[in-house]
């Protein structure tokens, strides 16, 4: 007679069912997705490449474009507009030549006023020291005629002194002599402080008024030079480039309208992609190929600001000859970012996109296998192998992008 199994039996049943399904699948799927059958692949649609042992130079390539060693920008200095073209872009030019003259109306109107009032202020200065002089002028004759009258009154004191002891003169009238030797003394002494406190004052405003006199002076010149400013002239000698002013056009005060270039000498100014801004350093060395000629080149500049993934390294040549060099024309450069170091070392390749340089086919007998690897840095030529291969050993290098679910690949000639 047939008996029931207990409901707890049956559960355990179940998920060894269930798990045994799980790993059926699995397996199925490994089969299905990494065979072990290998593929066929004809050796002319691959690249193979052996594993070598040789000198890594850690280096990136990049364009840098030639510019003068040294260029001064133009810039406007009093905004206006063109009036005035006196000169074409690429012509040769010399310090003090003029370029264009700029017309503000606002700006010059605002100029004649304050120069009017400077002059307005200097006038008033110059007739205050004016009444300063002749009040000094005044006040020495107040002093001649003071000076006089206590003479008078001196002489005739001693005079009438005699008079009085000899008893010739009144007792009444050497009186009012004395009274009026006492009068003149005490006006002569009165008048005296004063003069001298009014001297030290006028001397003091004299000085302020010599001061204020110098400053709007300077203040004038000035002014009379910041409207020369709408005659923009050239700050250097040198070819005129990047200048492309229009007449009529109107321009802020500081906006650049062009450069001059100094012609005596070349740089290189190359634009890199930022993941190399903590690499490049003021110093490293590198090299350019001119016609064959291989031309050392130097970090010189880095301007570290970061625009649309980039950042600019300014490079100059390592040479005394003269270089005839056309502004503009590009060069690929080559620059060390370290010493050659000797190390194992495996041609760049596509397979890099799908691998990530985590794994690769290894060929043998014409059997590609796949096989963990380690990469550390790169140029553009050679990754550097830290593990994994041996010299000699065969790679493909080629994108894997068909090979991704295959374990082996049969190398067909």
């Amino acid at each position: 007679m047939d008996r029931a199994l207990p409901r707890k039996n049956r559960k355990k049943v179940k998920v060894i069912a269930i798990v045994v399904a799980i790993l059926l699948l699995t397996f199925a799927t490994y089969k299905t997705f990494f065979q072990n059958i290998a593929l066929n692949v004809e050796r002319k649609e691959v690249r193979i490449r052996a594993v070598e042992e040789g000198f890594f130079e850690d280096y990136i390539s990049f364009q840098g474009q030639v510019e003068p060693l040294h260029s001064m920008l133009i810039n406007i200095v009093e905004g206006g507009a063109i009036q005035e073209l006196f000169i074409e872009n690429g012509a040769f030019v010399k310090q003090g030549d003029p370029l264009v003259r700029l017309y503000n109306p606002s700006t010059e109107y605002n100029f004649m006023s304050q120069e009017n009032a400077l002059i307005e202020q200097m006038n008033n200065l110059n007739v205050s020291k004016m009444n300063i002089r002749n009040q000094e002028i005044n006040l020495t004759k107040d002093l001649i005629s003071v000076q006089h009258d206590y003479k008078e009154a001196e002489l005739m004191y001693e005079l009438n002194k005699k008079l009085y002891d000899q008893e010739v003169l009144s007792k009444s009238d050497w009186e009012r002599t004395k009274e009026s030797f006492r009068y003149q003394q005490e006006r002569k002494a009165l008048i005296e402080e004063s003069i001298s406190k009014e001297k030290q004052t006028s001397a003091v405003q004299l000085t302020q008024i010599e001061q204020s006199m110098v400053v709007m002076q300077k203040s004038l010149v000035k002014l009379r030079e910041n409207k020369e400013n709408f005659l923009l002239t050239a700050p250097i000698s040198g070819r005129l480039s990047s200048f492309d002013v229009i007449l009529g056009k109107t321009y802020a005060a500081g906006e650049s309208i062009g450069k001059i270039d100094v012609m005596k000498g070349y740089k290189l100014v190359a634009q890199v992609d930022e993941f190399y801004l903590e690499r490049i350093q003021v110093g490293q060395k590198g090299q350019i190929d001119m016609k064959g000629q291989l031309l050392g080149v130097e970090v010189k500049k880095i301007i570290p600001e970061v625009k649309k993934g980039r950042f600019e390294v300014q490079l100059e040549f390592l040479t005394d000859k003269e270089l005839k060099l056309q502004e503009g024309s590009t060069f690929g450069v080559k620059l060390f970012l370290s010493g050659k170091e000797k190390r194992l070392l495996l041609a760049k390749g596509n397979f890099y996109q799908e691998t990530l340089g985590e794994w690769v086919y290894v060929v043998k007998n014409n059997r590609a296998e796949r096989r963990k690897i380690e990469i550390g840095r790169e140029n553009p030529a050679y990754y550097e192998i830290v593990s994994g291969l041996q010299p000699g050993e065969e790679v493909i290098i080629s994108s894997y992008k068909d090979y991704l679910r295959v374990e082996y690949l049969n190398i067909k000639n």
